[in-house]
């Protein structure tokens, strides 16, 4: 396993759902503490800052994944929770979870009422998460509590870092935004020993899945001059997805998007890296998100009277589930790519982005 798979393996096996981000917070701190000064939002977003002269460059991913939070237990020692962050029901039952507890991690898994007892009418039916509980193996509510189950405890999908067969695709939980912060982080430690046109500042957020929350206080904390955040891409390379829907595809090259419901990026920005793409001959994809879906860039791009921002993303195939996969040339391309751009960003550019 090479130190680019390390990092994505530690990354994303770490827990730290929306709320609960001490865990991986931790582990980002270790690997951005050799790489500049750190500091902490009140929220919890983790802010580096490289210092140099020339604007303020923000690079944003966001640590949080989706998960749940138990909120019921029955008198029979099930477990009703909710979801923090978006989850689609399909993708959900017979799932293993593991809740972290006080007393440490308890594993269990989210079932529901057998098909083997309902009719063939309501067996066609999607179960919603309201008629979902997680199992861990009791039989009372004394059971849960022995073992350490609470209100409020948070909940993580319990799934590994694999590399698949190809050699060049990895599956995992928490590609997003896990990947955003791994891209940070490889971005900065190219820069500490380099001499750059601007101050930069990486940023691994709290709280994007419900809500943008950590990137409206981080932006605050930096007021940067341009933002690049980092994301995954909702890859449109799989079956039943009609040309007119398909985005990018795995291993054709990191994404920049240039549509989403909250935010449109700086257009000159936008061309910028695209130009930087072709220069450096860099792969580079066009996406959008038609329907729905935005990042951290919504909140960020409208900060004070405006901050020039961009999204650039990794493809990624069945986000939001518990086994995410992403091609790593498209991730090596991706940090290349941002290499490029911040070479770039000195205060002449920055300034003309605007002007």
């Amino acid at each position: 396993m090479d130190t680019t798979e390390g990092l994505l393996k530690t990354l994303t096996e770490t827990d730290g759902v929306p709320g609960y981000e001490g865990e991986i917070r931790e582990v980002v701190r270790e690997y951005l503490e050799p790489l500049g000064s750190l500091s902490q939002d009140k929220l919890g977003s983790m802010i580096c800052h490289q210092t140099g002269d020339g604007p303020k460059v923000m690079l944003a991913g966001h640590m949080d994944e989706i998960g749940f939070m138990i909120v019921h237990v029955t008198k029979d020692g099930f477990l009703k929770f909710v979801q923090l962050g978006g989850w689609w029901d399909q993708v959900l039952l017979g799932h293993r979870v593991i809740i972290k507890t006080h007393k440490g991690p308890v594993t269990g898994v989210i079932g529901a009422k057998p098909p083997h007892i309902v009719d063939i009418e309501e067996r066609k039916k999607v179960v919603q998460k309201k008629d979902m509980y997680i199992d861990i193996g009791a039989s009372s509510a004394i059971e849960v509590e022995a073992a350490g189950v609470r209100i409020g405890d948070p909940v993580v999908p319990k799934a590994d870092f694999e590399i698949l067969a190809s050699g060049k695709t990895y599956l995992s939980k928490a590609f997003d935004d896990r990947i955003g912060c791994a891209w940070v982080i490889d971005t900065l430690k190219h820069f500490a020993d380099k001499a750059h046109p601007n101050q930069l500042f990486g940023v691994a957020n709290v709280m994007e899945e419900v809500g943008l929350r950590g990137a409206t206080t981080s932006v605050h904390a930096i007021d940067p001059d341009v933002a690049i955040v980092l994301e995954v891409d909702i890859a449109g390379d799989l079956p039943g997805i009609r040309p007119e829907q398909a985005r990018a595809r795995l291993g054709a090259g990191p994404s920049i998007i240039v549509f989403d419901r909250g935010m449109i990026p700086n257009i000159k920005l936008r061309d910028l890296i695209i130009d930087m793409a072709a220069e450096e001959n860099i792969p580079l994809q066009i996406s959008s998100y038609p329907v729905g879906g935005s990042t951290d860039g919504s909140k960020i791009h409208l900060h004070g009277s405006g901050v020039p921002t961009v999204v650039l993303a990794i493809p990624c195939r069945h986000i939001h589930s518990h086994g995410a996969i992403i091609h790593r040339d498209d991730y090596d391309n991706g940090v290349r790519l941002l290499k490029a751009v911040v070479s770039k960003l000195d205060a002449e550019t920055v300034i003309g982005l605007t002007n």
